[in-house]
């Protein structure tokens, strides 16, 4: 069986306007800037990101393996044939930062829901930059 070309994933009809693009941009870039900062101090072992962690429940020997992981979904989102790829192995990574801090009883609008904010950043900017998604999910505005 043969793939079929991406561009015949959407119609013509598909393809959002100029400001839809921007806006996707933008959510995109408000988003890698959080994961390249939260991953970064993941990286370094910042103190702080110690703190968090092992406040989590988490040990300190965990960040390495945290932020590879980090670093890995974040390559793929940002390669644009692999972003879906990379949104979807984020929210994976989403639910277990909810579960964690829902097993904690973080509050729950500020810590506990905070990875869905994120998520919505990550597929949000990807439905107004990706073709394939807004083939998949429905027409973008």
């Amino acid at each position: 069986m043969t793939a079929l070309p991406i561009d015949s994933l959407a119609p013509a009809a598909a393809l959002p306007g100029r400001r839809a693009r921007l806006a996707g941009r933008v959510l995109t870039g408000l988003a890698v800037a959080f994961l390249v900062f939260d991953t970064g101090i993941k990286l370094v072992a910042a103190p702080e990101a110690v703190a968090g962690t092992t406040q989590l429940g988490w040990q300190a020997h965990h960040l390495p393996i945290l932020a590879a992981i980090e670093a890995v979904c974040l390559v793929l989102y940002l390669i644009p044939r692999t972003a879906p790829l990379g949104a979807l192995l984020w929210t994976g990574y989403f639910g277990g930062a909810i579960a964690t801090h829902l097993r904690i009883d973080n509050p729950l609008a500020t810590h506990t829901l905070f990875p869905i904010y994120v998520a919505a950043l990550v597929w949000g900017g990807l439905y107004l930059r990706d073709p394939r998604v807004r083939a998949v999910l429905g027409r973008a505005p």
